[in-house]
This record gives structure tokens, sequence and C-alpha cells, in this order.
């Protein structure tokens, strides 16, 4: 049997499932958050959880709930655990940078919760690794653009994209060193 391939969907909703919920809980979720990107419509939500659980990622249960009403609430199964812990640790790309920075944000989103805080550092380490070649070609992509030749427009649009992955970079070192502070008071102040 070959795996599945899981979209991005699929594992919003498997680091969403780290706290059982139903579909409805999931749905109010994707409707009042940024998580809306991922889909808030009860068209896609149901099948994916559908595809999920006959992939054996995760079970529902029926329960009863509040009034006359039951509602199925969906759990990982261990497998499910197993797939995001995967999905998470996989290594950060020159690639995923370039045209990926949703899914690795998803991905650090549930990093802690689903691995610890551990995971999370790895992960801000794996992206500074990424970004540092990747902001070096956009850098000798302007020198290139600094033709005459080029409209401004073209070099505005890239410098925009420049500091844009400064941005995260900058973001990344300053998320690195909130854990190595956390870390520290957790520590009673030792190194």
């Amino acid at each position: 049997m070959t795996p599945t391939k899981i979209p991005a969907l699929g594992y919003a909703l498997l680091g969403m499932l780290q706290k059982p919920s139903s579909g409805y809980d999931l749905r109010k979720v994707f409707s009042s958050t940024s998580m809306k990107s991922y889909s808030d419509s009860p068209g896609a939500i149901y099948p994916a959880l559908r595809r999920l659980e006959r992939d054996g990622l995760i079970r529902g249960t029926v329960e009863e709930s509040s009034g006359l009403r039951r509602r199925q609430i969906f759990r990982l199964t261990p497998k499910g655990v197993s797939e995001l812990k995967q999905w998470i640790a996989l290594p950060i790309t020159r690639e995923d940078v370039g045209s990926n920075l949703k899914t690795i944000m998803l991905r650090f989103a549930f990093s802690e919760t689903a691995m610890g805080a551990e995971a999370s550092v790895a992960m801000l380490k794996s992206l500074d690794s990424a970004l540092t070649p990747y902001l070096q070609h956009l850098r000798e992509q302007m020198q290139v653009m600094m033709s005459p030749a080029v409209p401004m427009s073209a070099r505005l649009s890239l410098e925009c994209g420049i500091r844009s992955y400064e941005s995260l970079s900058e973001w990344t070192h300053y998320a690195l060193a909130t854990y190595e502070k956390e870390g520290r008071k957790k520590s009673g102040g030792k190194s």
C-alpha cells in the first residue's frame, strides 16, 4: 500500500486534533482565525476528516453532548501522532523558503505541543539555515537587476521580497532568543 499524500488542510486538522474536537468545533476555529486560509468550508473539512479517518490517522467516536444532539469527536491515533511528528520534523530546504512559508509556519505552530520546545528550536535553526543562502541568492538577483534596462517596478518588487525575507530572518533570530531566554528562566538563570 502506497502512503497517502496529505494536503496542508489534512496536516492542519492533525495539528488541531492534538486536542480532541468535533467537526463543528474545528470549523469554528477555521472560520474565526487565520486558519481560514486552509478552509472553513464543510465541503472541504468533513471530507478531509473522513480521509484522515480512512487512513487510520484519526478516529471519530459519537458522544452525547448537552441537549439532545450527539457529536462525533475526532482524536489522533498513534499513527496520526507519528505522521504529525514526522511532518513537523522535516528539514526546511531553500525551496521550502521560496514557496512554502505558510506550511513552514503551520508546522512551527504545532511543533511545541506535538514534540516539545526542542523541536520548535530545531525548526527555527533549520529555517535560519535555509534563509541565509536564499537571501544571498535574492541579493545577487538584485545586483543583476540594477541595469537601467530593468523596469523600476521589477526592482522594487524584488526589493519587497528581499525585505520580507530579511524580516523573517530577524523574526527567526528573535524567536530563537526568546526560546533561549525562556530556557534560562526555567533552569534558574543558568546557561
